[in-house]
């Protein structure tokens, strides 16, 4: 694939990043490390069928980190010129010889570095005019209107292409880097009138522009969603099993994962302390960690310090297998890190060979949550309590739309509560997973 679509090729970024270290080292650093990255995009925006933003965006960066001794400094710019890229060196510099030694403050280990960076398949350019950008745009839109009756307003369709590259090297001899994409479909929809309002959305996301849905499919999506909510009312308080729809059950998996992360753990701020090896989810619960999926949205060969990822099992059999560690996390706690600085890498939530159907018919009778909002999650004791809003479910089928209630436990209980794990997988992000059926919560409402 072509480089120009980039204002600077990789080896241009290769080299500001060696003029870095090199600086950095004449300069009397004992280490040092640099990201350099570019990045630009489009996003167009239509809302009733008008143009409502089209928006350009370009952006480059270099951050510098050094340590003297175990000293650490860090700044950066988005200069790229000679004179800038030392002025950054020599503010690190400046920054770390006024901050107090730490004994695990440093690079990686050089022996756990990534040695090979396979080609993921992450750059996917997209080639699309704003004039095109417009047309798909207003297509998801009339497509959402059309979908059903009583679709009365619109917050607008969204088509957004991103593209970027990075090179990250430090002074053990680390240089790598690549380029990637993401684009996405965005639409959401009003449905009802008056005091009756209400809205839902749906979008696609992906690296390769060939694989998303179709933009007449969102917006179908979106605005079948918008007008089966219509005429949603509370449900009395009461304990019942809960459905977690896989758009939002991701997030019961990154609570676990913030839980279990180096930062969380060292500081003592975890309801999962010292919970490696310990039985956390119910047996039937798999998670592992995929980082070299193809074209997968978190997939790379390195994480934020040059680490090598690799493939393994996060949770087996409800049994948490280890933690989300960078180097510095890894030290204090007396560990290796496991990759995980800058985040975590395409965790997959293995199902349970139900379908969306399956599980509300294993549910019976239970609430079945497709939005939350708050963030009524206390990170030290597990307390979990969010606002939502869904469906009340009766013998296995959809009853009516639900709204104003709160979801409440706490997410040890949760966790070993899991009753079910859908096919219906979907994945936005870093993380794969289905539909999420929990035995038992405390649905607080009339």
């Amino acid at each position: 694939m072509s480089d120009t679509r980039f204002s600077h090729d990789d080896e241009k970024l290769r080299q500001i990043a060696a003029d870095v270290l090199a600086h950095a080292a004449r300069r009397g650093a004992s280490a040092a490390e640099t990201e350099v990255s570019e990045a630009f995009g489009q996003t167009v925006t239509v809302r009733r069928g008008e143009v409502e933003t089209i928006e350009h965006n370009r952006d480059k960066g270099i951050g510098v980190t050094v340590y003297m001794g175990r000293q650490r400094g860090h700044a950066g710019t988005t200069d790229f010129t000679p004179r800038a890229i030392r002025d950054t060196v020599e503010a690190a510099l400046s920054i770390a010889r006024f901050t107090a030694s730490d004994e695990c403050a440093g690079l990686a280990d050089e022996d756990a570095l990534a040695r090979e960076i396979p080609d993921l398949d992450l750059w996917h350019p997209w080639a699309l005019p704003v004039e095109r950008a417009i047309e798909l745009a207003r297509a998801c839109e009339a497509a959402g209107f059309d979908a059903a009756p009583g679709i009365s307003n619109s917050e607008g369709a969204t088509v957004s292409t991103q593209e970027a590259r990075f090179i990250y090297a430090n002074s053990l001899g680390f240089m790598g880097g690549y380029p990637s994409s993401r684009h996405s479909i965005w639409c959401t929809l009003i449905a009802g009138a008056n005091d009756e309002m209400q809205r839902d959305d749906w979008f696609e996301t992906g690296r390769d522009p060939a694989e998303l849905a179709a933009a007449e499919s969102v917006g179908r999506l979106a605005g079948s969603r918008a007008a089966r909510r219509v005429g949603a009312r509370k449900v009395p308080t009461r304990r019942a099993p809960v459905l977690f729809e896989a758009p939002v059950a991701e997030s019961l998996i990154g609570h676990f994962v913030s839980a279990v992360s180096g930062g969380s753990l060292y500081r003592k701020s975890s309801f999962l302390l010292e919970s490696a090896g310990q039985q956390v989810f119910a047996p039937i619960v798999q998670l592992s960690e995929a980082p070299h999926l193809p074209k997968g949205l978190a997939s790379t060969a390195f994480d934020a310090e040059g680490v090598a990822t690799r493939a393994r099992e996060v949770v087996k059999d409800g049994v948490v297998q280890g933690y989300f560690l960078g180097a510095y996390s890894a030290r204090k706690l007396g560990l290796k890190s496991t990759g995980n600085a800058g985040g975590n890498h395409n965790l997959v939530l293995r199902d349970t060979g139900a379908d969306f159907p399956a599980l509300l018919r294993a549910m019976g009778t239970g609430l079945l949550v497709t939005e939350m909002m708050g963030q009524g999650v206390n990170a030290v004791t597990g307390d979990y309590s969010r606002g939502a809003a869904g469906f009340w479910v009766e013998g296995g089928e959809i009853a009516y739309p639900v709204q104003e209630i709160t979801i409440a436990g706490n997410l040890k209980d949760v966790f070993r509560a899991v009753a079910a794990v859908g096919s219906d997988v979907l994945c936005r992000g870093s993380r794969r997973c289905g539909s999420i059926l929990v035995e038992r919560m405390t649905i607080a409402g009339e």
